[in-house]
């Protein structure tokens, strides 16, 4: 894929090279990077990538998105500055699979407890009623009859849209998934089109990651807010936070 059509939804601030580079694929883990690959430089709590762009340059990748420009000229590579690598890395895992999200009536379960078992039901609801569906959740993915160990309760934006794309070419209709806090944080669903999106409940959990419980519950909040107003959303009313999440929410609730 040409690198225009790939970086169409990115907000450029700044960039580097020139050229219109054919792109073979996306990484993020620069021991990933190869000839033609695009490297997102993302931040992490353990590590920084921007640490490891000469080494996905010198592994040969062709492209280069990232926050801050290396100190090192490359002017064989195309480098990107964005203000967001984080969400930059999914607005182009959604583009490179083709906006799956898009094509799929895609539902997101947040909150700290009962979310597998929401999205569990769900799946099976829809399933029984005739409709082919995917499942994304802590325990499992399933892709039509298909079913793949799940890793994390919501995966990487490369391996969650390359999941979306399988259960788009399997003829599925309805996906259901759930979404952890870490990952809205982290802008891992930041490019998917939700048709809508349901709310558990919060209680005290995840405080070796969010500073504080109102950093936990804004983090959630993320999911509702960017609903269009197409999309519904459905929270438990007998939590008081459930209230929040709709507060300035698009959707229809």
């Amino acid at each position: 894929m040409k690198t225009t059509t790939l970086i169409q939804a990115l907000h450029i601030a700044e960039r580097r090279g020139s050229g219109d580079p054919e792109v073979s694929g996306i990484c993020f883990d620069s021991r990933a990077a190869a000839p033609g690959r695009l490297f997102v430089a993302i931040r992490g709590t353990l590590g920084d990538g921007h640490d490891f762009i000469p080494q996905a340059i010198a592994a040969g990748v062709s492209v280069v998105v990232c926050e801050i420009f290396p100190e090192t000229p490359a002017p064989e590579v195309l480098i990107l500055r964005v203000w967001n690598s984080r969400l930059a890395l999914a607005e182009l895992a959604a583009a490179w699979y083709g906006h799956p999200s898009r094509q799929l009536h895609l539902v997101g379960i947040t909150g700290t407890n009962g979310k597998t078992t929401i999205a569990t039901l769900l799946h099976r609801l829809h399933q029984d009623l005739g409709y082919r569906a995917g499942l994304l959740s802590t325990i499992r993915v399933l892709v039509g009859n298909q079913e793949h160990p799940a890793t994390h309760t919501t995966p990487d934006p490369l391996q969650l849209n390359a999941y979306l794309r399988a259960m788009v070419d399997e003829g599925c209709s309805h996906c259901f998934m759930e979404v952890s806090s870490h990952a809205l944080d982290q802008d891992r669903a930041g490019a998917l089109a939700f048709a809508g999106a349901v709310f558990t409940n919060l209680t005290r959990d995840h405080l070796d990651y969010h500073p504080d419980v109102a950093a936990y519950l804004k983090a959630k909040k993320r999911l509702f807010d960017g609903l269009t107003p197409e999309a519904f959303a459905l929270v438990n009313a007998d939590d008081k936070n459930g209230i929040v999440m709709l507060q300035n929410c698009r959707a229809r609730q």
